[in-house]
C-alpha cells in the first residue's frame, strides 16, 4: 500500500526515559512504514526543557492551539532528586500542568479493556471514564515557606483598588502556605465538556467534590455544574435516559467500588489525577489507560496516563532486557491520528488509527504481552515478550489488518 498522506501536521511532544525509547520504536515500527507522517516536533525531555528555561513547553502548547491536535510522550516532573541527577537550573513545573493551563479544558481518561485481563474489582464490567478538570488548583498553585512564625493573609485587591483580606493562619513557628485558584470561565468550560461528552457517549455523569468542607471553592464548582445542567442539558439527558448527579467525593468513591462501571466520573484537577490512577490500576494496568485533553475551543492533546517508567529505563541503559507496556502510548498516537483524520476529512488516516488499535488488542488477546499483563492475564496460552518484541508482534498483526482493509 502507498503511504497514507497527511495535510496538516500533528504537534509531537517527545518525552523522557523509557517512554522516550518506546516513542521512537512506535514510530519506526508501527507508524512511519504506513503513514507519510507530518509533525511539528518539540523535545520536552527534561534536558531540553532545562536548556530552554522551559520555554519549549509553552511553545508546544501554543503550537497545539495553532494546529489543533497534539500527541505527547510521558515527561519527568522534577523533584529534589532530579535536580541533582539532571543538574537543573530550577525545579521546573509539571509540563502537563503548564500545557493544561494554556489549553484549559478537560482530560478524559478511560481504560482499554482486553479479554483475559479481569479487573481487580470483579463487578466492573464496563469502562469508567474519568473527566479531569485541566486547569488550576494545585497545578497553578503559589507556595511559601514560613520560618519563625508570622501572620499569613489571603488578600484580594479588586479592580477599583479595594482590598479584602482573611487571616489564613497566625503562625507561632515554622510552617507552609499554599494558595489555589480557579476561574468561573474554566469551571464553566469543564462542566460543558463533561455534559457534552455524556450526551455524545450516552453515559451517566457523576460529579464529586467536597463542598461540605470547602464551602466557597468547591461549592462554586457544584453551583456552576448544577446551573448549566438545569438550563442547558436536563432535557437532553432526560431524552436519552441518562442521569447527572452530584455527590461528595468520599461518597463517590464508595459508589464507584460497588458499581458496574459504564459512566463518566467528573473530578477537579487533583482529584482526577489521583482517581484516574486508581481506576486504571484496578482495571489492570496504568499502561492500559487512554488520556485526551479537550479544550473548550476544540483543541486535542493525546497522551498516556502513566509516567516515564524510570526503573525500566535504568535497566535499558545497563543493557538489560525490559518488558515495558507501550499500549497507552500507542493509543495516544492512534487517537491523535484519528482526530487529525476527522478534522481534515482523511478517511484512510482514520481507518489506519482504528487498525492500529485493533492490532494491539488482537496481539494481547492472542496471548503475546508484556510482563505487567502476563501476571494479570487468565488466558490459557500466553507468552511474555520484551518491549521491542511486543511492538514487532503488533506490527505483524497490523500488516495483516491493513492488507485486508486496503486491499
Amino acid at each position: 500500500m502507498d503511504k497514507i498522506k497527511m495535510n496538516v501536521p500533528i504537534v509531537e511532544m517527545d518525552g523522557d526515559e523509557m517512554t522516550r525509547v518506546l516513542w521512537k520504536w512506535i514510530k519506526d515500527i508501527l507508524i512511519l512504514p504506513y503513514v507519510d507522517l507530518k509533525t511539528e516536533y518539540f523535545d520536552l525531555g527534561l534536558v531540553h526543557r532545562n536548556e530552554t528555561d522551559d520555554r519549549v513547553t509553552t511553545e508546544s502548547a501554543e503550537a497545539t492551539k495553532k494546529y489543533g491536535v497534539a500527541v505527547k510522550c510521558a515527561t519527568i516532573t522534577p523533584n529534589a532528586a532530579r535536580m541533582t541527577e539532571y543538574d537543573l537550573k530550577e525545579m521546573w513545573k509539571s509540563p502537563n500542568g503548564t500545557i493544561r493551563a494554556i489549553l484549559d479544558g478537560t482530560v478524559f481518561r478511560a481504560p482499554i479493556l482486553v479479554k483475559g485481563i479481569t479487573p481487580y474489582i470483579p463487578t466492573w464490567t464496563k469502562p469508567i471514564t474519568i473527566a479531569r478538570h485541566a486547569y488550576g488548583d494545585v497545578y497553578k498553585n503559589v507556595e511559601m515557606t514560613v520560618k519563625g512564625g508570622g501572620k499569613a493573609e489571603l488578600v484580594l485587591t479588586d479592580k477599583d483598588g479595594n482590598k479584602t483580606s482573611e487571616t489564613i493562619m497566625d503562625f507561632k513557628g515554622d510552617g507552609i502556605i499554599q494558595g489555589l485558584h480557579n476561574t468561573d470561565k474554566s469551571i464553566t468550560g469543564f462542566a460543558r465538556s463533561c455534559f457534552n461528552y455524556a450526551v455524545d457517549t450516552k453515559q451517566d455523569l457523576w460529579f464529586a467534590t467536597k463542598d461540605t468542607i470547602s464551602k466557597k471553592y468547591d461549592h462554586r464548582f457544584k453551583d456552576i455544574f448544577q446551573e448549566i445542567f438545569e438550563n442547558e442539558y436536563k432535557e437532553k439527558f432526560d431524552a436519552l435516559g441518562i442521569e447527572y448527579f452530584y455527590t461528595l467525593i468520599d461518597d463517590a468513591v464508595a459508589r464507584v467500588i460497588r458499581s458496574n462501571g459504564g459512566y463518566i466520573w467528573a473530578c477537579k484537577n487533583y482529584d482526577g489525577d489521583v482517581m484516574s490512577d486508581m481506576v486504571s490500576t484496578a482495571f489492570g494496568s496504568l499502561a492500559m489507560m487512554t488520556s485526551v485533553l479537550v479544550s473548550p475551543d476544540g483543541k486535542y492533546e493525546f497522551e498516556a496516563a502513566h509516567g516515564t517508567v524510570q526503573r525500566h529505563y535504568y535497566k535499558y541503559l545497563n543493557g538489560e532486557e525490559t518488558s515495558t507496556n507501550s499500549v497507552a502510548t500507542i493509543f495516544a498516537w492512534s487517537g491523535a491520528l484519528r482526530k487529525r483524520g476527522e478534522l481534515d476529512g482523511l478517511s484512510d488516516l482514520m481507518k489506519f488509527a482504528d487498525s492500529l488499535e485493533k492490532a494491539v488488542i488482537n496481539t494481547i488477546e492472542d496471548g503475546i504481552m508484556t510482563g505487567d499483563l502476563y501476571i494479570l492475564s487468565s488466558l490459557p496460552q500466553k507468552k511474555k515478550v520484551n518491549s521491542r518484541e511486543f511492538l514487532e508482534a503488533i506490527g505483524k498483526n497490523l500488516n495483516k489488518i491493513l492488507a485486508a482493509e486496503f486491499a
